[in-house]
């Protein structure tokens, strides 16, 4: 007769409760979010999978107000030929501000303190701008990229703590911060790894409290974080989480646990749109609904807790 060694048998045991514990950790999760593109428009999915909100309007990029109203940057459509700017009200699907764009395009907009925004205008002098809610220009930068293609001029463009902008220029591979007032450019971090094979173009760009930058390397189907001086201290790529999850790695957030949800906006059918990947390269929380993938998205929930500051994405 066998005798089982009883230190062995425990933590046998202790190591199948942590696996049960890990998995069941990672089924709990649960997230709301507002998602934005061409293909599904703009969308609210509750923690439950299914869509709560919608409105008929192409966005690039969206966020949830803390006042609940629903602020887009949208591509040209009907009144809107050259993209532009709407806060709505999620209840009566008002338009209770709106801006038209002057150029080609609008890719990206953030609300800023005392009913200002910041917005994205692409085209033969791609720039920076913030207005009022009465649409008057308070202050324009111009940001220097190349202008022979203004769709792939900018996306997420997003203010820093310091008052500075940070940009992500696709065709020209790097992330560039600039001084607003005069649009001298401060910082650039090359994102185009050729050794690769593969294109890194920037597409969102996200400042952390560490002093570290995020960025979305769109269909380099990789996320990359850069220290100060653009040093690649982080990334995680396909081949990383086992999976062929990353399907043009667009929108990019970091949340307060330190994990990065990433949209797949390539994705069709039930392949995965969004999902949450930790800092040790886990997926722990997936989104395969619509039929279609998102530009970008704002978490909003989690287990029914609001994220708050929610302005890494």
């Amino acid at each position: 007769m066998k005798f089982r060694n009883p230190l062995s048998s425990l933590l046998a045991s202790m190591a199948l409760i942590a696996v049960i514990a890990c998995s069941m950790h990672a089924e709990e999760i649960r997230h709301s979010f507002i998602g934005v593109g061409k293909a599904n428009k703009t969308v609210i999915v509750g923690e439950d999978g299914k869509v709560e909100w919608r409105i008929d309007l192409p966005a690039s990029d969206g966020w949830v107000l803390p006042n609940g109203n629903v602020l887009l940057a949208l591509y040209g459509t009907k009144g809107f030929p050259t993209g532009g700017v709407v806060e709505i009200d999620r209840k009566t699907k008002k338009f209770l501000f709106q801006y038209k764009g002057g150029q080609k395009e609008v890719s990206t907009v953030v609300a800023l303190p005392d009913d200002k925004f910041l917005v994205a205008e692409l085209g033969p002098e791609p720039r920076a701008v913030v207005i009022n809610r009465k649409g008057e220009t308070l202050q324009t930068t111009p940001l220097a990229c190349q202008k022979k293609n203004a769709h792939m001029q900018t996306r997420m463009l997003r203010v820093l703590p310091n008052g500075n902008y940070i940009a992500p220029h696709l065709l020209d591979f790097a992330v560039k911060e600039y001084e607003p007032k005069t649009g001298k450019v401060l910082k650039s971090f090359p994102t185009d790894d050729r050794g690769r094979g593969k294109r890194d173009w920037p597409f969102t760009a996200i400042r952390l409290k560490n002093g570290n930058t995020l960025i979305g390397c769109t269909n380099g189907n990789r996320i990359i974080e850069v220290d100060g001086a653009g040093k690649i201290v982080w990334s995680v790529t396909n081949e990383d989480i086992g999976e062929k999850l990353f399907d043009d790695a667009c929108g990019v957030q970091r949340l307060p646990n330190g994990n990065t949800v990433v949209t797949s906006y390539h994705a069709k059918g039930d392949s995965v749109k969004l999902f949450e990947v930790t800092r040790d390269k886990k997926v722990v929380w997936r989104y395969s609904g619509m039929k279609a993938g998102f530009h970008h998205f704002q978490i909003l929930t989690t287990n029914g807790k609001p994220l708050t500051n929610n302005t890494w994405k």
